[in-house]
């Protein structure tokens, strides 16, 4: 299995902290934000190659941080944008990550700015059980909070009978956070997603389109996210995963 960071965002919301360096890479307990969730994946010793795909600005940063990984299994790719306005989207980002490093595997996406209280092996899990690709949910009682997410309709058995990023009126209280594992053959679909007319900024989009012509299944998120935004989520998750 693959994994996929989404790193290349500008994180214009944490200036003046991300102005010139990246916000996956800010440290939280004594340790950058990537690394505590690929050592948590490295745990599971199922992963046999890590893509973080960032943009032109951030990628010297991501490959000095690569090279000292020790396990040597961490490749950059570089989108080639400079600017908050050029950015090419989540969605383009993977695509052009699996492209690059020739990926043909089931494949986990994971956004490079959250911190968890759980092993993002539980959604790897569960997709194996359920044969299908799979995404989060968690229940948002906050109605101006689901209107700047991405919003699930799943049915009873947990498939997902439709997805909508950032909806006006929100079908269901199931937020879908961006934790996504992909079937190979569903990895291999984004192309063709985005060419039938997907979304491309944000990557729920994808999964939007494909729950349209292949199941995929909603696993309730077993614990506590930090989606770190701003200086005040990030002030808080220093605090408690240092307490």
């Amino acid at each position: 299995m693959k994994c996929v960071f989404l790193a290349a965002g500008y994180a214009t919301r944490l200036y003046p902290l991300t102005e010139n360096f990246p916000k996956p890479l800010l440290e939280v307990a004594g340790k950058s934000i990537l690394d505590w969730m690929l050592d948590d994946l490295e745990s599971g010793g199922r992963v046999d190659g890590y893509v973080v795909v960032t943009n032109h600005r951030f990628a010297g940063h991501f490959a000095t941080w690569a090279a000292g990984r020790a396990q040597g299994r961490v490749s950059v790719v570089d989108d080639g944008t400079s600017t908050n306005e050029t950015r090419l989207g989540a969605v383009r980002d993977v695509a052009l990550a699996l492209e690059q490093d020739g990926l043909d595997d089931e494949v986990l996406v994971v956004a490079g700015d959250n911190l968890l209280d759980f092993s993002l092996w539980r959604l790897v899990e569960y997709g194996r059980q359920k044969g299908t690709s799979c995404v989060m949910r968690y229940r948002e009682d906050d109605t101006a909070r689901l209107r700047k997410s991405g919003v699930l309709t799943i049915d009873d058995n947990g498939l997902v009978t439709a997805m909508a990023e950032k909806p006006a009126e929100p079908a269901s209280h199931w937020c879908c956070p961006p934790f996504y594992y992909f079937k190979r053959t569903d990895a291999a679909r984004i192309r063709e997603g985005l060419a039938a007319g997907c979304g491309a900024d944000a990557p729920g989009s994808y999964i939007a389109w494909l729950c349209t012509v292949a199941p995929v299944h909603a696993m309730e998120m077993p614990g506590r996210r930090h989606d770190i935004g701003d200086l005040a989520s990030y002030e808080r998750a220093q605090r408690e995963f240092g307490a």
